[in-house]
């Protein structure tokens, strides 16, 4: 193998690499075979908390969840409350950031219920506020809300869920091999 393409795979490039695989595939199977993985179960805001925290380039740290969605929504197809739902992913990043001063199991635990709930609370509002399926009323937001409930425990339990696996699996990764470690931003 050529040495420039050696540099090229480094163990931070083939980490970031395989996260986004992980979360297009998972969005992928969520779409395209039905039943394997319950709908909005996805990685994608633990991605951007994780991103947040560990990426030393916060370009990478945004880029990554964004690529994984941008990746996925042109296979599945693009919708009007794209922009939004990229916002969220965009906030859960911001999110990381403030995770990297307390990276403890409470910490992110706490971070990825707040990241799940906004991302519940902006876009059924954004639901309510862009569409014609509601009436632009309270009680038409509050019908858009519990509409939006059946959707959130599985949004809730993915971020919880995917945040412990990539977390954890990085921890246990830095571990074994010390250049992930290194390369992880100062608290």
């Amino acid at each position: 193998m050529p040495a420039a393409v050696v540099r090229l795979i480094t163990p931070r490039a083939l980490t970031l690499s395989l996260l986004i695989a992980l979360a297009v595939a998972t969005r992928l199977v969520i779409h395209f075979i039905p039943g394997v993985i319950p709908y909005n179960f996805t990685p994608v805001e633990a991605l951007g908390l994780f991103g947040g925290t560990w990426f030393a380039d916060r370009r990478s740290a945004f880029m990554v969840p964004l690529a994984a969605m941008a990746v996925s929504d042109l296979i599945i197809g693009l919708y009007p409350l794209l922009p939004l739902v990229y916002a969220c992913i965009a906030g859960s990043v911001l999110l990381g950031f403030r995770l990297r001063q307390r990276r403890g199991v409470l910490a992110i635990a706490t971070a990825a219920v707040v990241s799940s709930t906004g991302f519940f609370v902006i876009t059924n509002f954004g639901v309510w506020a862009s569409t014609g399926m509601y009436p632009h009323s309270f009680a038409g937001l509050l019908a858009c809300y519990v509409a939006g409930l059946p959707f959130y425990p599985a949004t809730l339990a993915g971020t919880l869920v995917w945040s412990a696996i990539l977390f954890g699996g990085y921890a246990l990764l830095a571990r074994r091999w010390p250049t992930l470690a290194a390369a992880a931003p100062a608290r």
